[in-house]
């Protein structure tokens, strides 16, 4: 395991995971629960790792376009309409925000 992301709290450590993982990357949340003791513990206490330590260098690139922002705007020409209740969506949804429809797949 190698270590990928130090977050300032859970809910970012979470986010952060849940993005690898959409992009076929196994991670994992460290040292969420001891927050509570911040004051007195070192700054990197939450953390995401990743588990294959050789997927290190695509994480850590898909995770400095996640957080700066460019990897959600290459998808915003991508505009679709929620085929349930025709919604208009952005092209980084892959998920109805409205309804939980998942987005068609391109044909």
């Amino acid at each position: 395991m190698k270590q990928v992301h130090v977050a300032k709290h859970a809910p970012e450590a979470h986010l952060v995971k849940g993005f690898l993982e959409s992009q076929g990357i196994d991670a994992v949340v460290r040292g969420e629960y001891l927050t509570s003791g911040w004051g007195e513990l070192p700054v990197d206490v939450c953390s995401v790792w990743i588990t294959d330590e050789a997927q290190f260098d695509r994480a850590n690139e898909l995770l400095v376009a996640f957080l700066n922002g460019s990897f959600a705007r290459q998808f915003g020409a991508e505009r679709w309409q929620c085929p349930n209740c025709g919604e208009a969506l952005e092209g980084q949804f892959t998920s109805c925000w409205s309804c939980g429809a998942a987005r068609p797949q391109k044909a």
